[in-house]
């Protein structure tokens, strides 16, 4: 028979909200930027790298193995 377990677990949907989170605070850093059309460090340098490091915390968080917390 067919096994109705989820693919994701708890812990990964838990995970996923985190990078999300994490991600959405990297937009508001680069909306925070003074500079005209966001050309200051928060929307060229430190945003993307929060949103960037929110989407690689997401990959993880999708990849993360359910089965090896039990």
């Amino acid at each position: 028979m067919s096994n109705n377990r989820l693919p994701f677990g708890r812990k990964n949907y838990l995970l996923m909200l985190i990078g999300l989170t994490i991600s959405v605070v990297g937009f508001i850093i680069m909306s925070l930027d003074s500079e005209p059309y966001g050309f200051g460090f928060l929307g060229l340098t430190l945003g993307p790298i929060v949103v960037m490091a929110g989407f690689i915390f997401q990959f993880f968080a999708i990849m993360h193995n359910p089965q090896k917390d039990k």
